[in-house]
């Protein structure tokens, strides 16, 4: 699969965490040891172009958009949504990868986070899936750390050995690509 196992090179990397009515956006430092909050966007209201204009202002690596999966490990309409919005991310920066993580408990994680910060629950909403980015950008950092290779399924936006355009290469802890 060529670059699918990719090994980690040094530069930031942006973390998104894409709702249904907001986008949550953080970012890294060069060296990919802690994810920090950058935004969060409305849906739809050109929230694809700010982020383009985040990877190349920062000059990002890496793009690591969170896979929201069931508990099961089954995906449903959310994880669809998500896989859409990573390839239509992927064709705007490419060649920049774009890589879909599981995010299972990033939503709750962030608020937890949150509550734990002393921010009262009801203001929550405005901030928690930029704060869901941060969990989910720092998930993948420490992944990177300990496997020296990018995590999660690398979105392919180029036909590769006839694979359909648009695809998300499956990729499972052994290095065999799922299609």
């Amino acid at each position: 699969m060529g670059d699918d196992n990719e090994v980690v090179v040094r530069g930031p990397r942006l973390g998104v965490d894409v709702g249904e009515v907001r986008v949550g956006l953080a970012s890294s430092d060069p060296d990919g040891l802690i994810a920090t909050p950058v935004a969060t966007l409305p849906r739809g209201s050109g929230d694809v172009d700010a982020i383009v204009v985040e990877v190349r202002e920062r000059g990002a690596r890496t793009v690591y958009v969170g896979l929201p999966r069931h508990l099961s490990g089954a995906e449903g309409v959310s994880a669809a949504a998500a896989r859409a919005y990573a390839v239509s991310l992927a064709r705007r920066v490419a060649p920049v990868s774009v890589r879909l993580v599981d995010e299972r408990m990033s939503t709750v994680s962030a608020h937890r986070a949150l509550a734990a910060s002393g921010r009262p629950g009801r203001r929550h909403r405005s901030v928690v899936d930029q704060a869901a980015a941060v969990v989910i950008l720092q998930d993948a950092l420490d992944a990177e750390r300990a496997s020296g290779r990018r995590p999660g399924e690398r979105v392919g936006v180029e036909p590769l050995d006839g694979a359909p355009r648009g695809h998300a290469d499956r990729q499972d802890d052994s290095g065999e690509t799922d299609w």
